[in-house]
């Protein structure tokens, strides 16, 4: 009887782990449809805008302050992860790739500094004392375009007035609710033509450029690193929110199949006191009898 009793007291823990698991699916399900929506939204504007850029960079010299390309001896290193857990290797896929990228830049004896958009890389990656740290987790929140921008134009200011020499964004990419794309992306400085997110062939459009290309240019660069930046961020949210929906999808099956197991043990051991009951019971009444 004892057996049955924690059997029983395991199906009641199992059974609410799986109704949790479950309420947690839906409800990562319908912010992954609005996070879904929201990157499926950006990305024709941020192509677009990449792709005029890529007319305009022909690479025949046209430079802006984000162009210029200095010895990394301050690096900066944007790290997207999440404010919350139970999303399986989501955060510990983009923490490894950082870490990589920390050990490359401490071995080249640059400074590095982070900043760290999600609290589970803040968490972890302040305990290293010799990096500079800068939390940056309500972005992620309500991730509006002002407030991403906002911290974008501080970077590109740091650039612009050579206090970094590089900016490179790790995070991961958005695929599909089932599988995302671990990214480490040169932000700064830009590369001529690698604004584009789209691979294919450029088009050489001959243009008549009013006014110049480098005043252009001043204009266009910032407005599509600020593009870039904020569909990083989207991308990192969406897929969080369908790392989590797949996790929690994949708790509730694992769930489903234990208590499977758990009730037929049960039956089992069930069975069992119940024909050792009518034995002893049988066994007793001819020991009557005799």
């Amino acid at each position: 009887m004892a057996n049955l009793k924690e059997v029983r007291t395991r199906i009641a823990s199992v059974s609410s782990t799986q109704q949790i698991t479950s309420a947690m699916k839906m409800v990562s399900a319908a912010k992954f449809r609005r996070a879904q929506n929201a990157i499926i939204g950006m990305r024709p504007y941020a192509t677009q805008l990449n792709e005029i850029i890529a007319d305009i960079d022909t690479g025949d010299g046209v430079q802006t302050p984000y162009h210029a390309v200095r010895p990394v001896q301050t690096v900066v290193l944007v790290v997207v992860t999440s404010n919350k857990g139970l999303c399986g290797a989501f955060n510990s896929n983009v923490l490894k790739l950082a870490q990589q990228r920390i050990d490359h830049y401490r071995a080249e004896k640059a400074a590095i500094r982070l900043v760290c958009i999600g609290k589970k890389a803040s968490e972890l990656l302040s305990r290293q004392k010799d990096l500079q740290v800068s939390s940056q987790d309500t972005l992620l929140d309500n991730p509006a375009f002002d407030d991403v921008a906002a911290l974008a134009d501080t970077l590109m200011d740091d650039f612009a007035e050579k206090r970094v020499d590089r900016v490179e964004l790790v995070y991961n990419q958005f695929k599909n609710s089932l599988s995302q794309v671990l990214s480490d992306e040169q932000w700064l400085p830009v590369k001529n033509g690698a604004l584009s997110t789209e691979k294919g062939e450029r088009k050489n459009t001959d243009y008549i450029y009013e006014p110049s290309k480098e005043e252009i240019l001043r204009e266009m660069i910032p407005l599509t690193l600020r593009s870039t930046f904020y569909r990083v961020v989207l991308d990192s949210l969406a897929a969080e929110h369908g790392a989590r929906m797949t996790a929690m999808q994949k708790a509730t099956d694992n769930a489903t199949e234990l208590l499977k197991d758990l009730r037929l043990s049960y039956n089992k051991a069930r069975q069992a006191s119940i024909t050792n009951e009518i034995i002893e019971i049988v066994s007793g009444s001819e020991a009557l009898k005799g």
